[in-house]
């Protein structure tokens, strides 16, 4: 008997030291098991990819490894040309982007909640979606001009259809009697919108955000390469036409980037609403 007490009193203490050991490394294991390990994980495979299959291409004139377009990225930045570049590019996203959302969000309530707007002009929204804007760019040219208004103008084009088509979608799947009930008890429409229109409206939004944004910022680029001498959109042509491959391809990682990063924000924006929602 005082032998098994002793051993139970050894085995104590080890029992102790593997259970901190294990409480240690759970949130280790729980990290490299998350999305954002697995994010990372892609970004650092394709970085590894684009540096050896340029070593082993071995062209400078059509290829530059991920080390030398960083370095070349460092450099650039300190260009003052490419950082008004950079700014531009920003402020005029954000504000195609503003514009995109608040007019997508209005109108798509406005046509996804009536029944009659919707078979109406549903139809004519995706059918002026599915057109390629890129061909009517001479024409607003034409319209606004070689300037920021133009890439503003062409950001917004892009940004709004993804967002009001999700706004469609999300009113849509709202159940009318939930609108029904809440009038018949008094409701008024603040109230409506507010407890029951927007909740039911979130994940549907934010999933046309995402997709608006990388539209609207797409939209900036195509109008900086093909209608104006200024912008980060240029600057990639330029550099292309030059064949300097670093340096372009820094730019494109810079664009890659900053989408990538706004993509994330939206997201963690979608989980802090989604909570509210719930």
């Amino acid at each position: 008997m005082a032998i098994d007490g002793e051993n139970r009193a050894a085995k104590a203490p080890a029992d102790a030291t593997s259970g901190a050991i294990a409480i240690a490394r759970a949130p280790e294991e729980s990290w490299l098991r998350s999305p954002m390990a697995t994010r990372l994980g892609v970004i650092l495979l394709f970085v590894l990819i684009w540096e050896f299959g340029a070593r082993i291409y071995n062209d400078p004139d059509f290829m530059a490894p991920a080390t030398q377009s960083f370095v070349s990225l460092l450099e650039i930045v300190q260009d003052s040309e490419v950082l008004v570049a950079i700014y531009d590019m920003f402020w005029q996203l954000a504000l195609a982007f503003v514009m995109a959302l608040f007019s997508g969000l209005l109108l798509g309530m406005a046509v996804g909640i009536s029944r009659p707007t919707y078979r109406t002009f549903f139809p004519i929204i995706l059918m002026v979606y599915a057109f390629p804007q890129i061909t009517v760019l001479p024409l607003l040219v034409l319209l606004f001009g070689i300037g920021p208004a133009i890439k503003v103008v062409f950001g917004f084009t892009h940004g709004f259809f993804p967002i009001i088509v999700n706004v469609i979608a999300g009113a849509q799947n709202i159940n009318p009697a939930l609108l029904t009930a809440a009038k018949s008890m008094g409701a008024t429409r603040s109230q409506i919108y507010r407890r029951i229109v927007f909740p039911h409206l979130v994940p549907s939004l934010f999933t046309g955000m995402r997709l608006g944004m990388t539209a609207t910022l797409l939209g900036i680029i195509l109008a900086e390469l093909y209608a104006t001498r200024k912008g980060i959109g240029y600057f990639t042509s330029f550099y292309a036409e030059s064949f300097e491959p670093h340096n372009l391809f820094a730019l494109v990682a810079l664009i890659a980037a900053a989408a990538i990063i706004l993509n994330e924000l939206l997201r963690r924006a979608e989980t802090h609403f989604s909570r509210w929602r719930g």
